[in-house]
């Protein structure tokens, strides 16, 4: 069973149903796969951290000993509880179908039938025979982990700056989202730094402005950065940018959103402007930080709404083959770089 809307998986994760034995939480950023299994663990088991409950193995456990996982699924709680086995993997084939065949047993009540099996694992494949072991149990839940989505990301600044008692304005907000790193682990440090920049307490909420020395520290290759000057005309600035950015991490579904994302901005900005707004008052409204204006307002005098429109397919196709299991992301994110910024020459930029 797959479980892949964000209310679905809280909700399982919050209270998971009794017929539920197993659970495969797998994908790209290991942050969030680690913190969902941490809240699962803490429902199915008394004592999560506890090791009389918890048995904690790894690839490398079952790579050297093939039967220690399913010896492990077998065993009964020392203590009484109700037994965890939790397994992380990463991507070796020997160990893939050893985990499919003890989560296969285990789900058919062949071992103990009091434990839960959790496993963690990076971004599985569709071959995965794991993957296709849980996802066709009724017995097995299998919750895939996508990279956050804007909304996502805004929800978790403002919950993590609120615990601090500071906050920001919208446009601070909108500014901060579109520069924090993608990897949520990463992201919530940032955000912890943030909180101690504002001053924990003091009951601040910062404006763009007030971000300018924050956010002085980020890299300059950043993927907003490479979508500007692929809109702006810039090739070879923006394609060094999402290479800069690809080594440092960030992957090609990112640098393509980071692209729809500007052109987004744009659209809000023409629109505006078309309803009779300053061209100021409208890069303000967008969520245009101060110093990119002067480069914004040359891009927005240039494109228009049925520009914008052409290039939006080429967006939303980027970012769908972009998530097709096996796809060369960072090329594709690159190509659409260079269909952008081909126009935007075409337009004078």
């Amino acid at each position: 069973m797959i479980l892949s809307k964000r209310a679905e998986v809280d909700r399982f994760l919050a209270s998971p149903t009794p017929d539920i034995r197993a659970a495969v939480i797998y994908g790209r950023d290991r942050a969030i796969v680690h913190e969902r299994a941490d809240a699962l663990a803490a429902k199915v088991a008394v004592r999560p951290d506890d090791p009389f409950d918890v048995a904690l193995v790894t690839e490398g456990d079952i790579d050297g000993d093939p039967a220690r996982l399913q010896d492990e699924l077998s065993a009964m709680s020392l203590m009484g509880g109700r037994r965890l086995v939790r397994l992380r993997l990463d991507e070796k084939a020997s160990v893939d179908k050893s985990a499919a065949e003890a989560l296969k047993a285990h789900v058919e009540g062949l071992l103990n039938p009091d434990a839960f099996f959790l496993i963690e694992a990076g971004a599985l494949g569709r071959e995965s025979g794991l993957r296709k072991a849980a996802e066709a149990s009724k017995g097995a839940v299998v919750i895939p982990c996508y990279e956050d989505e804007a909304g996502d990301v805004a929800r978790m600044i403002r919950e993590g700056l609120a615990k601090d008692k500071v906050g920001l304005t919208n446009e601070a907000l909108e500014l901060l989202r579109a520069r924090l790193p993608h990897e949520r682990g990463v992201a919530r440090q940032e955000i912890e730094r943030l909180a101690l920049f504002l001053g924990p307490g003091s009951g601040m909420v910062a404006t763009p402005e007030d971000l300018e020395d924050f956010l002085g520290v980020e890299p300059e290759a950043s993927l907003a950065d490479a979508a500007s000057d692929a809109f702006g005309g810039r090739l070879g600035a923006a394609q060094a940018g999402l290479r800069r950015a690809a080594a440092e991490g960030e992957a090609g579904p990112a640098a393509v959103r980071a692209m729809g994302f500007h052109l987004g901005r744009l659209r809000r900005t023409l629109t505006l402007m078309k309803s009779g707004a300053g061209a100021q008052e409208a890069a303000k409204a967008s969520g245009i930080f101060w110093k990119n204006e002067k480069e914004f307002l040359r891009q927005a005098r240039a494109w228009t709404l049925p520009m914008l429109d052409d290039i939006q397919p080429e967006v939303l196709g980027a970012d769908k083959a972009c998530k097709t299991a096996g796809s060369p992301d960072h090329l594709i994110a690159e190509r659409l770089a260079l269909t952008i910024a081909g126009r935007a020459r075409r337009l004078g930029l």
